[in-house]
């Protein structure tokens, strides 16, 4: 697919593109479940008789396989095992695919919005190896959901006692603690998250330390079937009648795993529950998720939703497209979309290196290919130096791999500092969607291709948007060439809870061990036409960011929640250039209406002073 890169035609063109690759030829050939002989609501797996169904449908040209409406049941039994190496996710020996698409040229499937049930710890849909892929009209939930929830019947000094719907979430207590157990599993609580009783939004300040710093302590005893007192000391608790969600199980399987694919296309799928990320996107190009929902079941009354984040993108390329989609409640960021840096263990010779995956949950990708480039990253400044092509890839192990590259490594870079692929990083475009109270932030976003977010609402538990990238944590890389933020609404419950890196409703943080102005790691980043409604001080944090531009936003203050963020500016940019602040308009008593400036000298700031904005140096 031949796509122009004009700056303001892009993203349109390359949508229209994808649109067209994307649209089903007329000669259909279709395959109905029904004629295989599942009965919807039988309770019968429905896993061989769907795995049939796809072996029928690859030997059409254009096949569409279609689900008559109503239940269908997915366990384990008959599932294949599949070895996968998942981003952001734990290594486990294989992964269940009940619903595996592999090698397919083409395919559609319809779900007229049947209801599919899983059970034990599967993962739903697995699209390897394909391109040309629709789904659409479909509801995926468990039974039995992989986290609980519980509704705070009392709160002393000294106990907690949960309401617990026994039905839902069976349970026993082992060693004196809560221990779910589920088909096929059990596992203790570790965690939990407190959810306001009638806006369902997380509690504000509670962040992941609602019950208490002497929460690891407790002891559980049941007093009754579906009560259960957690006893420990302290006065910090959760608020009663307020619900908890309760994290006990490990992320072992994604939702919906995209790999080695492309022109993949998911419209109207409702994603109540998944064992791990939602949708995960690795080493695939060219994907399109409309009206995708990731959002609690409210017909089981459930507060839950995802166990992790909601749709995770790594080292992922082409066009990226997220649009008119929701997210609530999950246990992690709604979107995270980042590459993989790899640190250089040792120099085999001037061209041949020894790398290794640093993130125990990021390992065993087949992380580069013949032709590809990488960017060479000194590790303190976080500095590209410059960039290499790979002749050839050689894993040694799921942790460590060779490579090689046409010439040597410039002077000075060697061991500990680190290489990213720049072969494999997307554009994006996020719009019209809404970002719901989620345990951490909204949007993360570190990838040096075209990114735009417009047109979206935000109440996020922690920062609304994440620019993030390093080579020192995490490893997800990412240095952002070209940002633009328009068009945005970020309400009052954005910044109600700290997390890592929340240092702003939008906040700019890549983990740099000793950052020089001279050398920014991020580029180009606009954020304008916007409203924002802080109760708090930061509004927008930027660490080491050479042409930010930050005009024509509202910022108009709320006075729901009382203020308690450690920083005491709206708007601080630590060592960065060439930035430009005008025209905002300013309503109510806004905190701090103040610019801080650290290790950024005073001649890189633009501003006109009719904002009521003072500049503080630090």
């Amino acid at each position: 697919m031949l796509l122009v890169f004009i700056p303001m035609t892009r993203i349109l063109f390359c949508s229209i593109s994808l649109l067209l690759l994307l649209s089903p030829a007329k000669a259909q050939d279709t395959i109905r479940l029904a004629d295989y002989g599942y009965i919807p609501g039988s309770r019968q797996n429905a896993v061989p008789y769907v795995q049939q169904a796809l072996a029928d449908a690859k030997k059409r040209q254009h096949p569409v396989l279609v689900f008559a409406p109503g239940r269908y049941d997915f366990w384990p039994q008959y599932a294949t095992d599949k070895a996968y190496f998942e981003s952001n996710t734990d290594v486990i020996p294989s992964r269940r695919c009940p619903v595996l698409i592999e090698q397919f040229k083409a395919l559609t499937i319809e779900g007229n919005n049947a209801e599919w049930v899983f059970h034990d710890r599967v993962q739903p849909i697995t699209i390897d190896s394909s391109e040309q892929i629709i789904i659409r009209n479909l509801h995926i939930d468990w039974d039995i959901p992989l986290t609980a929830q519980a509704q705070i019947n009392t709160v002393t000094d000294n106990y907690v006692d949960l309401a617990i719907n026994a039905y839902e979430s069976p349970y026993i207590i082992e060693d004196d603690k809560l221990t779910f157990v589920g088909e096929g599993w059990k596992s203790r609580v570790w965690g939990a998250m407190e959810f306001d009783k009638d806006s369902k939004r997380i509690v504000a300040q509670s962040g992941d330390n609602c019950m208490g710093e002497n929460f690891q302590h407790y002891k559980a005893t049941e007093l009754e079937k579906g009560l259960v007192r957690l006893s420990y000391p302290g006065k910090h608790k959760p608020i009663t009648g307020n619900w908890l969600v309760l994290r006990h199980s490990a992320r072992d399987h994604a939702g919906v795993f995209i790999v080695g694919s492309k022109a993949v296309q998911i419209e109207n799928l409702y994603l109540y529950h998944t064992a791990g990320l939602g949708i995960l996107s690795q080493y695939s190009a060219d994907l399109r998720f409309t009206n995708v929902q990731v959002v609690p079941n409210e017909k089981k009354n459930r507060i839950l939703s995802g166990h992790d984040d909601g749709m995770h993108f790594s080292n992922c390329r082409g066009q990226i497209t997220i649009d008119s989609c929701r997210f609530a409640s999950l246990m992690d960021d709604p979107i995270n979309i980042h590459g993989t840096s790899v640190r250089i263990i040792k120099k085999i010779t001037d061209t041949r290196l020894r790398c290794r995956f640093m993130h125990d949950q990021s390992i065993g990708f087949s992380w580069a290919d013949a032709g590809d480039t990488l960017g060479i990253i000194e590790n303190e400044s976080m500095r590209t130096v410059g960039k290499a092509v790979v002749t050839s890839f050689q894993p040694q192990d799921p942790r460590e791999f060779d490579i090689d590259i046409a010439a040597p490594l410039p002077a000075g870079i060697g061991e500990g500092d680190a290489l990213e692929n720049l072969h494999w990083t997307p554009q994006v475009w996020i719009k019209r969607s809404y970002f719901g109270s989620n345990r951490a932030r909204g949007i993360l976003v570190s990838t040096p291709g075209s990114v735009l977010i417009e047109n979206n609402v935000f109440t996020s538990s922690g920062s609304a948007i994440l620019i993030a990238g390093d080579a020192n944590g995490w490893y997800e890389s990412g240095a952002v060439n070209d940002v633009l933020i328009r068009n945005n609404l970020f309400q009052d419950p954005c910044l109600t809870s700290l997390y890592q890196f929340c240092e702003g409703i939008i906040s700019i943080y890549p983990e740099i061990p000793h950052p020089d102005s001279r050398y920014p790691f991020h580029r180009n980043i606009r954020i304008e036409y916007n409203a924002f409604n802080p109760f708090d001080y930061p509004v927008l944090y930027a660490k080491s960011v050479q042409g930010l531009t930050f005009s024509h936003n509202t910022i108009a203050r709320s006075t729901r929640y009382q203020p308690f963020h450690h920083r005491r500016a709206m708007l601080s940019f630590d060592w960065c250039r060439q930035v430009e602040i005008k025209d905002n308009k300013l309503e109510g008593e806004v905190l701090g209406k103040n610019i801080l400036l650290k290790e950024t000298p005073r001649k890189e700031i633009k501003f006109n002073k009719q904002q009521g904005l003072q500049i503080t140096l630090q």
